[in-house]
């Protein structure tokens, strides 16, 4: 007896309906036969140009079981010029995505095809809208058990939200606007179930200077306080902590944030502009983020990159070749480690580098093992495989001489590049994401494989809560379990697996194009050498190398793609305050001298203005014109220098004049292993040569200024004793009689006393 869904005009039963779906499926498989069967007429064409756009803006759950009920919620707006009438939202289920490139395919698809999308399902779970203007949007919930969606195997299948309307100049309906995401369905646990690695990265650009503060406790200087904003409550950094620490995920950081968190935590500056700086005012939040992030990594795996994340591509492409430029990763490494448990407390593997965007040649795997990592996460868009095995395997590739290639799938790992702002865009990212994974999963193998999803370095604040929602989603599944990045690395690998590293002709020309330029190198091994040159005469070189240091690694950092002028002028700033700190080292501008007499001595000051001491200093004096002006035995002469903290100290040196002259004397400092240190300063000496007949012409013309000087000290004594006499005279003459006189032989006369 026949079945009554298969009477004529009978309502199709949910077996009719399997069916025929079963059969537009076949059918589609087959370009004519679909073209035959399924060419729509004229207005079903005309229908495909979509006038309504349809968005979904959630989904749930991601990954539904049996007896689950399907909500999904979104909106139409009606972007033609007339009214939309007796129209309704209804759902349309299938075919099933065997293929991850079929997935692909049905995600960029647009407009509504009759061939290729399945009908509506039960009616009964449509949503009417009885009018929608144009230009006007309206929401809706579709809620629909998921045992009416008739789905068989597990696997991925297509689902379709259309609006269906009629207008005025369509007045039978027509499908008028479509969106399609995907629903995975794998009711029970698989059987296998492929190890899953999330790398959650902790990165940021560059936001300390070389600059430190003149005080004893260096406080460092920033370049804006734009971190604070990443650190604050909703900010990116803050998102990746609060959202990162319940999910199973391998936190890859960069121990340059770390430090630089660190220090805001102690006190630091912002720069400003005029060259000035300002007390920083965000300690406390980085206290607080410090403080989540150290509670999120408790117990979980933690990877640290080298320190500020040095761009390994271009020290392959323009830096190998700048002498002392690979020379650089050992210390960004060994610094990597020593940040993380210092500031975080916890053990942290060093044994991985990550080139941008996974993209590998032989001459970055060459520079990413010099540092010592084993371990390269490359993506696999660098490091593809042929298609003959079938089916993707897994991340681990050895790659020669004891390097492992951990290949993080491409599809996965770009999933949420996007723009992820609208609630629409985020749905139907994590749906694909986790419609990829389950894809991944049922590929026909035996063997148990390890996965790894390796996200953009910096995401943003919308990303990451769209990448949270697929790690959580995908823990409500049942066909991936979460793994680490170190167990990724040590799987074991498939023999069958591509293992050639892409020549360098592959490397991507867009990032190339991004790379750090060869004078950046040049620029930084100047640096360097100025920083060598001038720690040698530091009591305390730490207080500069390793400021410095961290600048010169900073100055490699990943981050500065894409902006070539900031990193320019970060560049040339730490370049000119390094010259700056050498300046404060410096003898001090002399003016001319005159020497007068056969040797003297001559001072030359040397100012230290740092705020530590000197030492290890040579000050070399020396005379243009020996022959007029001797310093030493060959006409210079030099004396060890050590100057305290913001103090000048000033050193003399004997000098001979043997002729008389002007000569011009040259002061320079030196290191102690000879090289000339600051500038040179130059004086005039006017030196006088006196010889002995010159002496005894000045002593016989001072005897006879004394001789002159007596005769007429001598003459001014008589004319004064004279003038003595005749005033007495003069006197007596002029005196009353006052009794008996006598005369002497001289004529003169004396008053004699009774």
């Amino acid at each position: 007896m026949a079945e009554a869904a298969d009477i004529p005009g009978a309502s199709p039963t949910p077996v009719r309906r399997r069916r025929l779906r079963r059969a537009v499926v076949l059918l589609a498989g087959t370009p004519v036969l679909a073209a035959l069967v399924y060419s729509p007429a004229p207005e079903a064409q005309a229908a495909q140009a979509a006038t309504v756009d349809v968005q979904l803006t959630s989904m749930t759950p991601a990954a539904p079981v049996k007896g689950d009920t399907l909500t999904i919620t979104g909106s139409v707006v009606n972007n033609g010029s007339e009214t939309i009438n007796d129209a309704h939202v209804g759902l349309r289920v299938g075919p099933l995505l065997a293929d991850r490139s079929l997935i692909d395919e049905a995600a960029e698809r647009t407009g509504f095809r009759a061939g290729t999308d399945p009908g509506e399902i039960d009616p009964a779970h449509a949503v009417k809208i009885a009018s929608l203007p144009s230009k006007v949007n309206h929401t809706f919930t579709l809620t629909v058990p998921v045992n009416k969606l008739e789905l068989d195997k597990d696997g991925v299948y297509q689902l379709g939200v259309s609006l269906s309307g009629v207008t005025e100049s369509r007045p039978s309906e027509q499908v008028l606007g479509i969106k399609r995401t995907f629903l995975p369905w794998q009711p029970e646990a698989a059987a296998k179930r492929a190890q899953l690695t999330y790398v959650w990265p902790l990165i940021s650009t560059t936001h300390v200077t070389a600059e430190t503060g003149s005080d004893e406790t260096q406080t460092p200087v920033f370049l804006d306080d734009s971190l604070a904003e990443e650190l604050k409550s909703g900010g990116r950094l803050e998102r990746m902590v609060a959202l990162g620490k319940d999910l199973p995920i391998t936190w890859v950081i960069d121990p340059d944030l770390l430090y630089t968190v660190d220090a805001m935590t102690k006190g630091y500056r912002v720069r400003v502009p005029g060259g000035k700086s300002v007390q920083g005012k965000n300690k406390a939040v980085a206290e607080q983020w410090l403080s989540s992030l150290e509670a999120a990594v408790q117990g979980k795996k933690v990877v640290a990159l080298p320190f500020a994340d040095p761009d390994l591509a271009s020290l392959a492409h323009r830096g190998k070749d700048v002498s002392g430029s690979l020379g650089q990763l050992r210390p960004a490494t060994d610094k990597a480690k020593q940040a993380v448990e210092t500031v975080l407390h916890v053990p942290a593997s060093t044994d991985f580098s990550w080139p941008v965007d996974g993209a590998i040649d032989p001459s970055i795997v060459n520079v990413a093992t010099s540092a010592g990592a084993h371990n390269i996460l490359t993506r696999s868009d660098s490091l593809s495989e042929s298609g003959a095995l079938g089916y993707t395997p897994s991340a681990a590739r050895p790659i020669g001489a004891g390097a492992t290639a951990v290949v993080a799938d491409a599809e996965l790992s770009t999933a949420f590049e996007g723009d992820m702002l609208s609630a629409g865009n985020s749905t139907l990212a994590v749906q694909r994401f986790l419609a990829h994974t389950l894809a991944l999963n049922l590929q026909k193998t035996d063997e148990q494989r390890s996965f790894v999803v390796a996200p953009q370095r910096m995401p943003s604040v919308s990303q990451v809560g769209t990448m949270a929602d697929a790690v959580r989603a995908l823990q409500a599944g049942r066909w991936t379990q979460p793994g680490d990045l170190e167990a990724a690395a040590a799987a074991k690998p498939d023999p069958a697996a591509a293992t050639q590293v892409p020549g360098a002709g592959q490397y991507p020309e867009e990032l190339r194009k991004q790379e750090l330029p060869a004078t950046a190198f040049e620029k930084i091994r100047t640096t360097q050498n100025t920083l060598d040159h001038f720690k040698v005469i530091l009591a305390a070189p730490d207080r500069v190398e390793i400021p410095f240091g961290n600048t010169t690694n900073r100055e490699m950092s990943a981050s500065w793609r894409g902006r070539p002028a900031e990193a320019a002028l970060y560049r040339d700033q730490a370049q000119d305050y390094l010259i700056g700190l050498t300046e404060k080292v410096k003898i001090v501008p002399k003016s001319d001298a005159t020497l007068s007499g056969h040797s003297a001595t001559i001072p030359v000051s040397v100012q230290n203005s740092l705020v530590q001491d000197v030492h290890d200093l040579v000050l070399r004096v020396k005379s243009a014109n020996p022959t007029r002006l001797m310093f030493g035995a060959k006409g210079q002469a030099e004396q060890q220098v050590t100057v305290q903290g913001d103090h000048t100290q000033t050193i003399k040196f004997p000098a001979n004049a043997t002729a008389s002259g002007p000569v011009e004397v040259t002061a320079q400092l030196f290191t102690k292993d000879g090289v000339p240190y600051g500038k040179e300063r130059k004086f005039t000496v006017d030196a006088t040569e006196i010889t002995p007949t010159v002496m005894l012409v000045i002593a016989g013309g001072v005897l006879l200024l004394v001789l002159a000087g007596i005769k007429m000290y001598a003459s001014r004594k008589r004319v004064a004793a004279r003038a003595a006499a005749e005033e007495s005279t003069q006197q007596s003459d002029e005196s009353p009689d006052t009794g008996p006189q006598s005369t002497d032989g001289s004529g003169t006369s004396e008053t004699v006393d009774r």
